[in-house]
């Protein structure tokens, strides 16, 4: 096995795809059967069946069961409680609204994340901040506002209000990453998140969940082996490349969910999606080059 130090950008970037890719299969699945299963019965599922691959992986690198070992259970609870809830809301939206644009709006986390530094954790607000804030705000109101005098706007309106919730609530939970990483290993933040979000959802059991068919349950289990097996790839690619480097390929992230829209569900792909593209994405670029910029600076004084 490699050092978790090593550089490998080629790697690092083929897994970031992979992981755009099997993002998109878990919110596919999740889409198919949203008429039919309620979210809190979607959430269990997907949370449960992650665990398998991700338990696998944390057994091949050693670290299961000691790498559970926390010091921390409270930020676990805060990290993971926000983690399952941004999940509830990110499957409400998709639900609502077409695979590409629930994609889309989760990456508003980045600029969020920029903004929280500032609120949160007592970062300078630099003009990068500023200038990703403006332009994701811009490529959010271009996606949204040709859809607000269509007849059937009041549920698509409301997908986009919780598509930019559940990157808000992300976006809490990774500066909660950010604040316990210090103590607590990457397995264990990755498994008491999943088991947090397993239980949230199975906690809507008496509200009641649907009986499923085998195609639906398949659907379930497959949302949980791509879910899972995203998070690798994505835990993987960042190890192996900076996120800065990763931050262009976001581009090709978002050519499956148009894809799987066209192919799959007969959804084209809308005008404002194409005119807030490259807004938000270029919002989050300058909240990565700050980020990034960030962390040049902490490294400084070690060199000197």
């Amino acid at each position: 096995m490699q050092g978790d130090g090593e550089t490998r950008p080629g790697l690092g970037i083929v897994l970031r795809v992979l992981s755009g890719a099997l993002f998109t299969g878990m919110l596919v699945c999740i889409k198919a059967v949203s008429d039919e299963v309620p979210v809190g019965q979607s959430v269990f599922f997907r949370s449960l069946f992650a665990l398998l691959p991700i338990v696998v992986f944390l057994m091949l690198r050693r670290e299961f069961p000691q790498g559970l070992a926390t010091r921390r259970p409270l930020g676990h609870a805060l990290r993971s409680g926000l983690g399952a809830a941004a999940m509830f809301a990110s499957f409400a939206a998709v639900a609502l609204l077409p695979v590409a644009e629930a994609t889309l709006l989760a990456q508003l986390t980045p600029v969020f994340m920029a903004v929280g530094g500032v609120l949160l954790l007592g970062e300078r607000f630099s003009l990068n901040r500023a200038g990703g804030v403006v332009l994701a705000l811009a490529g959010v109101a271009v996606l949204i506002l040709p859809g607000l005098n269509a007849s059937s706007s009041s549920g698509q309106v409301a997908g986009y209000a919780l598509g930019a919730l559940s990157a808000l609530l992300t976006a809490g939970a990774l500066l909660t990453v950010r604040r316990i990483s210090r103590t607590e290993s990457a397995a264990s933040i990755a498994f008491y998140f999943i088991l947090v979000a397993a239980l949230a959802g199975l906690a809507t059991l008496p509200l009641g969940w649907a009986a499923l068919s085998r195609v639906e349950f398949a659907l379930l289990v497959l949302s949980g082996l791509f879910g899972g097996a995203a998070h690798i790839a994505m835990t993987l690619a960042l190890r192996y490349a900076e996120a800065s480097r990763l931050a262009p390929f976001e581009y090709i992230a978002l050519v499956w969910p148009v894809l799987a829209d066209w192919v799959l569900f007969g959804i084209p792909v809308s005008s404002g999606f194409l005119l807030a593209l490259p807004l938000m994405l270029s919002g989050v670029a300058l909240a990565a080059m700050e980020g990034r910029r960030l962390r040049l600076r902490a490294k400084r004084p070690l060199r000197q």
